[in-house]
């Protein structure tokens, strides 16, 4: 206990540190354990909302809020601890890219403080100008140790072999996608969904082609994850008109589910059943034959070169290989349109590349792939990108095109430009 007076750890999914269904309570959890006075508990709580301008997530419902926002109150409950060492577990892996700022300012206060940062990330670009050491670890040990200025200076190309991502997100440069097939799948018109008297998205036009890559990006409570709800049958919009698979979205949900694929952000796959157990319970809920499930399970487990891994509990599985399982389950059933809600977050570099052809792949299939990401370099590789705020889609068109309408170099510098007037999240 001793140790942990004085160490503060933000997890990568702050859902398993939190002990509060409120986030005032959350943000004082650690101080009430260390049985402060009520009144310097309460100057402490105000004086991290000030410093951390979070004042708008004050008095919230912990299960109400993005996962951005959750990140946020995480990192808010461990500074209003004042700990002598932070321990940060991939800090960016929920946020946009208007919050990974706000994290690297924060990052930047608290170095101003004097206080010791141990960061273990994926990420590299928003780090560049605030660490003293990169520490590169390989096989469980520590291959090499860097100044940010030899990191800099490495070529692209060791870093890719590295399995690194970059450290300038202008240069990055996607893989070749695919040239969708005509033909749409999906489609919105003037979709409206309201949510106890909060407009949650207002007035969407959205469609997609056959074959066709589309990515959502928006900052933190923007209404990306609520409008895949609402494609996939979960919810209702309140008006408006739409169309999934060929089925409408005001008025047949139950069948659109049967038609799709889905792999949520936060579960996907059951830890406690095998690879084999995941992939027969999946294909019974598709509706698949036993002679379908079985031919196909023995091409995915080839595929991915997981048949060794057949019997084993996908609990215990590394987070790059059950992401990987989870698509190839998720299209089993060869839908016509498979909806990924951030399916990269928390994997490193290599096999988010690996599961971006695995994207291509399916989508040269003929399967149209809907995505929602926090990473603007991924941005990049989609066929086109739907820029929404407040619950808007402010901008949509191909990666090119947007990036020539703004005159910049990167979707990161478009994002900026267009996320600056966001009201929710703030």
């Amino acid at each position: 206990y001793q140790i942990a007076a004085k160490v503060g750890s933000v997890f990568q999914n702050p859902r398993t540190q939190f002990f509060n269904v409120d986030t005032d309570s959350e943000i004082a959890f650690g101080i009430e354990n260390e049985a402060r006075p009520v009144k310097e508990l309460e100057e402490r709580v105000e004086q991290t909302t000030k410093d951390l301008h979070i004042e708008k997530l004050r008095n919230r419902n912990i299960f109400e809020l993005s996962g951005g926002e959750k990140q946020k109150i995480a990192f808010a409950s461990v500074y209003a601890m004042n700990p002598e060492i932070y321990l940060l577990d991939e800090p960016s892996s929920n946020l946009d890219m208007a919050s990974i700022q706000e994290l690297k300012e924060h990052l930047r206060l608290i170095k101003s403080q004097g206080k010791t940062i141990l960061i273990a990330e994926h990420r590299l670009y928003y780090l560049m100008e605030l660490a003293d050491r990169i520490v590169y670890l390989e096989d469980g040990e520590i291959a090499r140790i860097f100044t940010p200025e030899e990191f800099l200076r490495l070529p692209e190309t060791e870093r890719e072999h590295m399995g690194l991502r970059a450290v300038d997100l202008v240069r990055v440069l996607p893989p070749a996608s695919h040239p969708p097939i005509s033909s749409p799948t999906l489609a919105l018109h003037d979709v409206t969904l309201r949510y106890k008297k909060r407009t949650i998205l207002h007035q969407i036009a959205l469609s997609a082609a056959k074959g066709e890559v589309i990515g959502v990006v928006g900052h933190n409570g923007a209404g990306k994850t609520t409008a895949m709800r609402m494609l996939c049958g979960l919810s209702y919009p309140t008006s408006g008109r739409g169309m999934v698979a060929g089925y409408d979205v005001m008025t047949q949900g139950e069948e659109i589910k049967k038609h799709i694929g889905y792999m949520s952000q936060k579960f996907s796959l059951y830890d406690d059943l095998t690879v084999r157990e995941n992939i027969r319970l999946y294909a019974g809920i598709y509706g698949l034959s036993r002679y379908q499930m079985l031919r196909r399970m023995v091409e995915m487990l080839n595929r991915l070169h997981f048949r060794s891994e057949i019997d084993t509990l996908v609990g215990s599985l590394p987070l790059g290989w059950k992401q990987k399982l989870a698509f190839s389950i998720a299209t089993l059933h060869r839908p016509e349109v498979v909806f990924l809600d951030e399916p990269t977050g928390g994997v490193d570099p290599v096999t988010r590349r690996q599961f971006w052809e695995m994207i291509y792949e399916a989508a040269s299939g003929g399967t149209t792939v809907f995505v929602t990401t926090h990473y603007m370099d991924e941005a990049e590789y989609c066929s086109r990108v739907s820029i929404m705020v407040d619950g808007k889609v402010k901008a949509l068109g191909s990666p090119a095109e947007l990036k020539k309408q703004y005159a910049v170099g990167s979707m990161d510098e478009v994002f900026r430009i267009l996320a600056r007037s966001a009201k929710r999240g703030e």
